[in-house]
């Protein structure tokens, strides 16, 4: 390809130099901005190039072996250019159980990528595959850019294509401001990623469109996380009474409808003129027969006020009605109450107290006595103390933290300050993975808005307590979940863990005692400090009290964010909140925890949510993910894709988890592949209970759990792999299609196949190539006569 650029070699690395100066010039020199600093120069250059480090390291502290020590540990950086657009495509556990490696196969036959490559030849578009990008229920997802794409199916990555194309054209300046007239009512938008990824900013902009040209003026209030994610977009229409009417699924070109259905426009003419036109839409189009005005309400709700029962709102208390960015209106709805309670009427040790008798475990994974762990940072010394909000969620499947960043930050932010008031902190870091781009916003925003309440900063409420924070995102790294690899990453270096004690209540950050919580343990702070311990822990069971967070995915009906009292069993989760399995399938287990968690058989899904009741079946907490899983799910190749996971997120500290989870996924992909034998199986058992009791860090210590559940619980299924059958069909080196004599000859197939397998024969069985075949699926979706099927490709004796 010819160079068509002006600039000489030495002009061009010269304007890259400028360009990195100034960066440097705004982020700093120091050895602790090593990962602010990289950010800023890929997002200046979309990589990381030789030159800008050469200068990174001629002007700064940072030596040269400290940069390429970091920017080679985190998953964010990347040291080759890549295409204009970047193509993520989630691989997380809710998208990998629906597909997400035949969507990612798809993209790179759509754009004539070679084999082994990321990017087209014309460096327009690069594709990558991600871990989680946290919108599960809308699995498989696609993030192109800013814009995310959710249930992406591989005969439809042409449309995706072009629709980002056609967006990028249309591309339009903002409408001007519309003249204030009289406001007939109020329009709830759900705004979280998962809304957006569904189309929310489409019915944003219609509402606007629409409520311009009827001549209704109604107040547009985007809210955040919805929790039914399943029923996105999803708008409440609030009338002047303060009734409710709600609409999910909602379409842009439904809203002109909803809102002509809802109010008056402001005038007799237009009111008449719009009448007019909708009798006349009504004769000419068949849209406004089947509007979702027209529903019935137990059509349009009843499965939403399923999905809402037996929750209760601790952490997403103001569900549904709050703006996550406007602070009047969370002050309005008691919120910073309790943080001016705890600092003019309560001492520190009162409100430690209250958080030890309230019961409250960390959420984040291990359940720790949060009123403990304050305790603990409350009596050791230093000159400074710091405050972490732990937003590192890397867990794929799990999308808690994300929900609540974007949805409640100011409840984050009183809920961080209150901790810091106990535990005599005075300086907090929020700290996000940087894939959560809506999140980091929007708590910086909150931020700067508190700050001007002067909710943060010197003097705060006019009491004599002082703290500032600040946000610190995260390069892409599932360990850095773990609190002293988190503060590591801080400081500027690798994230690996530390040995611990001295734990980081007592020496973390730089040294000083460091408070780490989770987000949601920091979203019920003031919900305890308001109703006291008591009423708390009236919820929950005898040793874990409150609720929990779920992020619920995977093969379920109603997947979504739900908050739950803890003792509430699992099948009630899925039978009365999820709807049952999707498809009609039978529930085949159910996945808790994340990469560190375990498979819990349907058959003991009966077991309570309960930190040591979950610990006792191999399972754990975790953060929240809880992915559902049918009989359509190869349990070995689940515990295949967790053990990937981890195997390539260890840090590679310690030998047990750098070598044995390598040495583990090995033999995985034998037993997947049907070159398996029964003493492989033995020995994977063997290899996990060692890696298990001899990791340094929880993610070599619980790396194997997935694997040990799945041997305890699913064992016939590793056998059957051993005799060459994956009975769902899910192992791709052991199946094969294969058209059966239902075949009419139509050529749907043939036309579907990207690889021209399938020989385009009218009127004649079709035959499968199997030799070009990749197996990607497209020609048994577009079969209406269920003529093409998986079949095993060989069974063996192996002993």
């Amino acid at each position: 390809m010819t160079c068509n650029c002006t600039h000489t070699p030495n002009e061009t690395t010269q304007l890259m130099i400028e360009r990195t100066d100034a960066i440097i010039d705004r982020i700093g020199k120091g050895r602790d901005t090593i990962i602010p600093l990289l950010q800023a120069l890929q997002a200046e250059f979309s990589y990381l190039p030789h030159e800008a480090l050469e200068r990174v390291y001629e002007r700064t502290d940072i030596d040269r072996a400290q940069l390429v020590s970091v920017s080679t540990f985190y998953s964010q950086f990347r040291h080759i250019p890549l295409g204009k657009y970047l193509i993520k495509v989630c691989t997380g556990t809710a998208c990998h159980v629906k597909g997400a490696s035949n969507v990612y196969d798809a993209f790179i036959r759509e754009l004539g990528i070679e084999e082994g490559g990321s990017t087209t030849k014309d460096r327009f578009f690069s594709v990558e595959k991600i871990a989680c990008l946290g919108c599960c229920t809308l699995a498989p997802v696609v993030q192109i850019d800013e814009k995310i794409y959710g249930h992406v199916m591989p005969g439809r990555v042409d449309e995706v294509i072009t629709d980002f194309l056609e967006l990028q054209e249309s591309k339009q300046k903002e409408e001007g401001k519309q003249a204030k007239l009289q406001v007939a009512g109020e329009v709830r938008l759900g705004m979280g990623s998962c809304c957006m990824a569904s189309g929310s900013a489409d019915i944003y902009r219609e509402l606007k469109i629409a409520s311009s040209q009827l001549g209704i003026e109604v107040t547009i209030k985007p809210v955040g996380c919805v929790g039914v994610c399943n029923k996105v977009p999803l708008i409440d229409v609030v009338s002047p009474d303060g009734s409710i009417t709600r609409y999910p699924n909602v379409k842009a070109i439904e809203i002109k409808e909803i809102l002509h259905h809802h109010f008056k426009p402001a005038g007799y003419l237009k009111r008449l003129r719009n009448s007019i036109l909708g009798q006349i839409d009504t004769f000419h189009t068949d849209l406004t027969w089947d509007n979702v005005v027209w529903k019935p309400e137990s059509e349009r709700t009843g499965i939403i006020n399923n999905f809402l029962y037996n929750q209760k709102h601790i952490s997403t208390e103001g569900y549904g009605v709050l703006t996550p960015l406007n602070i009047e209106e969370y002050c309005a709805q008691g919120g910073f109450e309790a943080l001016k309670d705890a600092l003019h009427n309560q001492n520190p040790k009162g409100i430690i107290a209250t958080v030890l008798q309230s019961g409250l475990r960390g959420r984040g994974g291990a359940g720790f006595p949060t009123g403990k762990k304050w305790e603990i940072v409350s009596s050791s010394p230093g000159p400074h103390k710091y405050m972490i909000c732990n937003g590192d969620e890397g867990d794929p499947g799990a999308f808690m933290d994300r929900m609540m960043l974007e949805s409640y930050p100011f409840r984050i932010i009183e809920g961080m300050l209150i901790a810091a008031y106990a535990a005599g902190a005075d300086k907090g870091i929020f700290y996000i993975r940087a894939e959560y781009p809506l999140a980091v916003t929007r708590i910086k925003t909150a931020i700067d808005l508190a700050r001007e309440k002067g909710f943060i900063g010197e003097d705060i409420a006019g009491s004599n307590f002082s703290f500032d924070i600040s946000v610190f995102e995260g390069a892409g790294a599932f360990v850095c979940g773990e609190e002293t690899a988190l503060i590591a990453s801080i400081e500027g270096e690798r994230g690996f863990p530390k040995q611990r004690p001295p734990y980081p209540a007592i020496s973390g950050l730089h040294g000083l005692p460091t408070l780490v919580n989770n987000v949601e343990t920091l979203s019920q702070i003031s919900y305890i400090v308001k109703h006291g311990a008591a009423h708390y822990a009236e919820v929950g069971t005898e040793k874990s009290k409150g609720t929990k967070v779920f992020a619920l995915a995977g093969k379920i009906n109603r997947g979504g964010l739900i908050e739950v009292p803890m003792g509430i069993t699992l099948n009630q989760i899925i039978q009365d909140i999820g709807g049952g399995v999707e498809g009609g399938q039978k529930l085949k287990a159910v996945q808790i925890g994340g990469p560190s968690g375990g498979c819990i058989p349907a058959g003991l899904c009966d077991i309570q949510v309960d930190f040591d009741a979950l610990n006792q079946l191999g399972a754990m907490m975790g953060s929240g993910g809880l992915v559902v899983l049918s009989e359509s799910n190869c349990m070995v190749d689940v515990a295949r894709y967790f053990l990937s996971f981890t195997c390539d997120q260890s840090c590679g500290k310690c030998t047990s988890c750098r070598v044995g989870t390598r040495r583990m996924l090995d033999l995985l992909n034998k037993i997947c592949s049907g070159k398996g034998t029964m003493a492989d199986i033995d020995l994977l058992e063997e290899l996990a209970l060692h890696i298990k009791n001899t990791s340094f860090c929880g993610l070599g210590k619980t790396a194997p759990n997935p694997v040990l559940t799945t041997l305890k619980y699913f064992r016939h299924e590793y056998e059957e792999h051993v005799r060459g059958i994956c009975s769902t069909g899910t192992c791709k080196d052991m199946i094969k299609y294969e058209v059966t004599s239902k075949c009419i000859g139509c050529t749907k197939c043939a036309k579907a196949c990207p690889v021209e397998a399938i020989p385009y024969t009218p009127y004649e069985i079709h035959i499968i190539n199997i030799e070009t075949c990749v197996l990607c699926g497209l020609c048994a979706d577009e079969c209406h006569f269920e003529a093409i099927q998986k079949v095993s490709l060989y069974e063996n004796t192996n002993q």
